[in-house]
């Protein structure tokens, strides 16, 4: 939560407003990036981001890859989940599964944490010291998911291993288990740099290195079929999504504010109360997504022909897919949204600042208006979510391109959420910089 004042009058000037004032008015420049501590944060980033590329590229021993690559062209959720993964499925690299067992353990503690007071209140309640206790938990439960994904996708690989046995199998599920834990660590220091999500930036690292080979795809295909006509309306929908996009991003709901002046000199001050539109960016996507491939998981290690049909309608292009991802994009979302913000606790910190939200009391009343407003925004998002999700069906249909898919409308939320929020982090830590430097100097 941020109140931002829009108008100010005092009868004394302070120096703090000058400051505040002197950073407003000055513009960031390319040499601005350079004085502070930013290009050290960004080589160490894109170091992390390079060593966590290095794990797809060490393969599993003993399984025929060019074998097992040519099957995944008829499994859909594979070619989405190897996209996310930069190529890693495909491979069967030692880090294949990626991040996605530390995103199902978030999302196993997140539904906890609602059922569970004790572990809501470490969530929420507890700081810092609440939260670093729950990521302890995470990553315990993340190396379970690990083990149990990798028996999985060590299963659905036995018609291509070279010696399917007790060694091999063990050797195998170690290796995995091993990726994914490296990979939830270096998720974690990328956390640390302040940069961006350390999920989200490594998804992104991954989307963008399978794009090239997308587009070839695309490009290649509408060229065979001099189908020009649906690679310009692919061109023309990508520009759309983007400039959509960036818009629904940078948008916001403003509530007003009015403050109880605690100063005399006849201070006025108005404010407002900023709920992003999208606030919850790309998780929801990424959490729908993660609960597939697990499902998936769930199916290949039972072993099971009619659960194993069943799932088969939840891949992409099967019939309950497009519905069953819209609900489950609609639930992370909500409560994602719910995660990061509690009515209640907004409406305790307005009430402590002296702040209240004209012809609303405060209190309860405040509490229920705001929730009104997050409801109602979440389903705003929500849809917009689902949009992202259900376009690339319709423009594979519209334009008979079926490349376009593995790097859909969810791979470009991914990218464009994060590059927009590294974007607002980097602009930050400038701003943060040239305060400092300018109030060193007042104090001199």
């Amino acid at each position: 939560m941020r109140a931002i004042g829009n108008k100010q009058t005092s009868g004394k000037k302070s120096t703090g407003k000058g400051i505040a004032a002197a950073i407003e008015d000055s513009s960031i420049d390319f040499g601005d990036f350079f004085r502070g501590k930013l290009p050290g944060k960004f080589l160490l980033l894109l170091g992390w981001l390079a060593l966590s590329r290095v794990g797809t590229y060490i393969p599993l021993p003993g399984v025929d890859r060019a074998a097992f690559s040519g099957s995944m062209t008829d499994n859909s959720l594979f070619r989405t989940l190897d996209a996310f993964s930069g190529g890693g499925i495909g491979r069967l690299g030692v880090c294949s599964l990626g991040i996605v067992p530390f995103i199902n353990a978030q999302i196993l503690f997140q539904l906890l944490g609602s059922l569970f007071p004790e572990l809501e209140r470490l969530q929420k309640k507890e700081g810092e010291a609440g939260r670093k206790k729950v990521l302890q938990y995470t990553r315990y439960a993340s190396v379970a998911f690990a083990i149990f994904q990798a028996i999985g996708q060590v299963l659905y690989i036995r018609p291509y291993a070279d010696d399917f046995s007790l060694g091999w199998i063990f050797t195998s599920i170690s290796l995995l288990t091993i990726g994914a834990v490296l990979t939830s660590y270096i998720g974690e220091r990328i956390s640390d740099i302040k940069l961006g999500n350390g999920t989200s930036l490594l998804i992104f690292t991954n989307i963008i290195s399978s794009l090239p080979a997308s587009v070839g795809r695309t490009i290649d295909q509408a060229l065979k079929d001099a189908n020009y006509a649906g690679l310009g309306t692919i061109g023309l929908s990508f520009f759309l999504l983007v400039l959509g996009i960036v818009y629904v991003q940078e948008s916001e709901r403003r509530i007003p504010l009015n403050y109880a002046s605690r100063y005399s000199g006849g201070l006025q001050k108005s404010a407002y109360l900023p709920f992003k539109i999208n606030s919850s960016g790309v998780m929801p996507i990424i959490f729908s997504t993660s609960a597939l491939a697990l499902t998936s998981s769930v199916a290949r290690f039972s072993g099971a022909t009619g659960f194993n049909n069943i799932v088969a309608t939840l891949n992409p292009g099967g019939s309950f897919y497009l519905p069953t991802n819209a609900v489950l994009i609609a639930f992370f979302n909500y409560f994602y949204t719910f995660l990061q913000l509690d009515p209640s606790d907004v409406s305790d910190q307005l009430k402590r600042q002296g702040a209240s939200i004209p012809s609303v009391r405060p209190g309860k009343a405040t509490a229920a208006f705001i929730e009104t407003v997050l409801t109602r925004i979440s389903v705003l998002d929500s849809t917009f979510l689902v949009i992202m999700a259900v376009s690339p069906a319709a423009v594979e249909w519209l334009t008979h391109l079926t490349a376009f898919r593995g790097f859909a409308g969810t791979s470009i939320l991914i990218l464009v959420g994060c590059a927009t929020d590294t974007a607002r982090k980097v602009k930050a830590e400038l701003i943060s910089q040239k305060y400092r430097v300018l109030d060193f100097t007042s104090d001199t």
